[in-house]
């Protein structure tokens, strides 16, 4: 725990340090005991600074990533949820992977943000386009997750014109999947998803693609040349 404090005379600014470090240390211990319990081993420690400035106060966490990046052989976290939002703004439905990945060859490609240039203009049209040709590779569905929540997800789907092309957009808003891929970046107030492509045959990984090098690599016609 590192704590900056500029002197100031008085009690009052004694009891403040005192409850914006409580506060620091409760908010993290709550989100680590509410995580689901097969992700508690990968929730990361998290860097506390409670800071002064002009009387006011400042409290930054920033999460450490413990959990190593996903690989082929692995199995994904089948018990995880994610939401899938529904048209005309209706509640979200909650959507198990497990039951999504049974049985079925699946491609799942990972965006930073709805809506953003790369992920609007590049890797997600890539994938629209070769819809035909992923299924004539036996691949029976393709989904594309998102930090975003729900309602933002199937709005992207519907205008895009992914969702008309049989994608499926799913929102994994408290970056558990992230978290559990090994993929999860801290961006300002939010953690994003780093973007990756990858083929799962009933929920294990048979080819992963990374964006670490060049951000084509994840994209549907490398994909496509590995199937």
């Amino acid at each position: 725990v590192t704590i900056i404090v500029k002197k100031r005379k008085g009690e009052k600014m004694q009891s403040r340090f005192i409850a914006a470090l409580f506060l620091s240390i409760l908010t993290t211990t709550t989100a680590l005991l509410s995580s689901p319990p097969f992700l508690r081993h990968l929730s990361s420690p998290s860097a506390l600074s409670t800071t002064f400035r002009g009387g006011s106060i400042t409290t930054t966490t920033t999460t450490l990533q413990m959990s190593s990046v996903v690989k082929e052989g692995d199995t994904l976290p089948l018990d995880l949820v994610l939401k899938e939002g529904q048209a005309n703004y209706e509640k979200p439905v909650d959507v198990t992977l497990g039951e999504l990945l049974k049985g079925k060859k699946v491609a799942i490609f990972g965006v930073p943000g709805a809506f953003t240039p790369g992920c609007s203009k590049s890797h997600l049209p890539s994938f629209i386009t070769a819809q035909d040709d992923l299924k004539a590779k036996g691949v029976d569905l393709t989904i594309c997750v998102a930090t975003n929540d729900a309602y933002v997800m199937e709005a992207w789907g519907s205008s895009s014109g992914g969702a008309e092309a049989g994608i499926r957009f799913l929102s994994d808003s408290n970056a558990e999947l992230a978290k559990a891929l090994g993929l999860a970046l801290e961006k300002g107030i939010m953690v994003r998803c780093a973007r990756f492509s990858l083929i799962a045959d009933d929920g294990v990984v048979t080819n992963y693609f990374s964006a670490s090098e060049n951000s084509s690599d994840t994209w549907a016609p490398n994909v496509l040349a590995a199937l």
